[in-house]
């Protein structure tokens, strides 16, 4: 890299500069992706669970849970215990379930042929109405989908 300091006679113009000076356009483009960086909030793609406390002076409970089995057929008949209900009825048993002192676990096992908005429609109602202890099992079934 040179530098042209000039020279020879005084008398002829200056010839004009053809090279563009890039150091403040790349200043710029710094300082502009730093703000941009610095501006982005962070984003949490999560899902907040509320996950069991291991505490070590717990002793485990003596009493072992009462389970309920909320079984969806492929047609969407709903089965509570091996018993077919209606979703009303369901409802009913899921507001007793929610009512007592000690919750009973309740367990979904959907059907591999069961639409999702059956599933999803059984999983509402006990949120919706109090059950905190549902899980889902058979999930083996959906392996080899």
């Amino acid at each position: 890299m040179g530098m042209n300091v000039g020279g020879g006679s005084k008398s002829a113009d200056p010839e004009p500069m053809m090279e563009v000076n890039m150091t403040p356009l790349i200043d710029v483009m710094l300082v502009l992706i730093i703000m941009l960086i610095v501006t982005i909030p962070v984003q949490n793609h999560s899902v907040n669970l509320n996950m069991p406390v291991n505490n070590v002076n717990t002793p485990p409970p003596i009493v072992e849970p009462v389970v309920h089995t909320v079984d969806i057929d492929f047609d969407g008949t709903i089965s509570w215990n091996n018993v077919t209900v209606t979703r009303a009825e369901l409802e009913g048993k899921f507001l007793e379930a929610a009512r007592e002192t000690n919750q009973p676990e309740v367990h979904v096992r959907p059907n591999k042929l069961a639409e999702y908005k059956h599933v999803a429609g059984v999983m509402a109602s006990a949120q919706r109405l109090g059950v905190s202890k549902i899980g889902m099992v058979g999930n083996e079934q959906f392996i080899n989908q």
